[in-house]
């Protein structure tokens, strides 16, 4: 399937956006000696581009939600005062104007405001006319049909300066990140709007401030376009997601460290096979939690069993789930012998758990 956009560079006056683009500042502006402090320390490590949240969409009530409007002529001080340009995330109509009549001079589109067509609109209907860069992050759910129906709501609306935001995905499972970063997807996306820039957000990726640079070199080696990170001047006393946000000085450590590999050959993006390996990687790591999610009902089967006296091996159900495989990889395309494999080795090792905790108390 294509995509109808209509595309031009993201551009800053007097900017030169070169890879890798890089957006920082606190998850939210908390005061105006915060914020100042916090841009003079980015702008004195090179940062040109601040990003502050300023209204806060939070999981639950009681959080703290951003200063909203008051803080935007903080903002306005930063660009003032450092000559940076400043970005925030708006959610409705009535904070695109906010931001515009404070001069800001990029915008994005939060996570679960994409996920709902009607607030993006609303956000797209609030942008008609207006001639700066919007970036729109990837919705809270792995739908890749989602993230570029937003954009092309946004686009739609007469924005051409255009970019997105991989920022991971939600998940039930419990995994080392926050987010899982799911990499097929904005791959996936590269390869549909080849000329639509991604900027990765390790910061909601990870979670956890120690893993920023991973991420970030991994985003750089699958040749995206940039990294927003979250930036604190303390980040222990961030009052909110103070895990996932560094100090200015490490965060000019990472991107000291980080390696920027060649990208093209001519003109023409190529698909590397450093970045067909990513892919892999990040398939089986989905594999690997999915296997041990798999793993722990059948502890729950075996406890279950145990409690009940039941045997456990049950020859009925055991045919049931091959035969339903052997259905199921044929539909997907997918060779049934080798899923029938893969199946009886599951199968022996959900036998030997169930084993383990029937004998737990001999």
């Amino acid at each position: 399937m294509g995509h109808s956009l209509d595309l031009q560079p993201i551009t800053l006056p007097g900017l030169d956006l070169k890879r890798p683009i890089l957006i920082a500042g606190p998850c939210s502006a908390e005061t105006e000696e915060q914020t100042l402090e916090t841009a003079k320390q980015l702008a004195a490590n090179g940062v040109k581009i601040f990003r502050a949240g300023i209204w806060k969409p939070r999981t639950r009530p009681g959080a703290f939600e951003g200063v909203g409007t008051v803080g935007l002529p903080w903002l306005k001080k930063v660009k003032e005062e450092t000559g940076m340009f400043v970005c925030v995330e708006v959610a409705t109509a009535v904070h695109v104007y906010e931001a515009l009549k404070f001069g800001v001079d990029m915008l994005w589109i939060g996570a679960r405001t994409t996920a709902n067509p009607f607030a993006v609109q609303e956000v797209a209907d609030a942008l008609a006319g207006v001639d700066i860069p919007v970036l729109v992050k990837n919705p809270v759910n792995p739908d890749l049909e989602l993230w570029i129906g937003a954009l092309e709501r946004v686009n739609q609306a007469g924005v051409k300066k255009l970019g997105a935001i991989h920022r991971g995905f939600s998940t039930y499972n419990k995994t080392q990140f926050r987010n899982n970063p799911e990499w097929p997807i904005p791959i996936e996306l590269r390869r549909r709007v080849p000329n639509l820039p991604i900027i990765t957000d390790p910061s909601h990726i990870t979670g956890n401030s120690a893993l920023i640079y991973d991420i970030s070199q991994e985003a750089m080696d699958l040749n995206f376009d940039g990294l927003l990170i979250e930036s604190h001047r303390c980040p222990e006393k961030a009052w909110s997601d103070a895990k996932q946000q560094v100090t200015p000085n490490e965060l000019k450590d990472i991107m000291d460290k980080i390696v920027l590999r060649e990208a093209q050959i001519g003109d023409k993006p190529r698909v590397t096979l450093d970045e067909l390996r990513k892919e892999i990687d990040s398939i089986d790591s989905q594999l690997l939690e999915l296997l041990k999610a798999r793993m722990g009902v059948s502890e729950k089967i075996g406890e279950y069993k145990h409690k009940n006296n039941i045997t456990i091996l049950q020859t009925r159900r055991y045919d049931e789930v091959m035969n339903k495989r052997k259905e199921q990889a044929e539909k997907v395309g997918l060779n049934p012998e080798f899923v029938l494999k893969v199946y009886e080795h599951i199968h022996e090792e959900s036998v030997q758990c169930q084993n383990a905790i029937m004998n737990k108390e001999k």
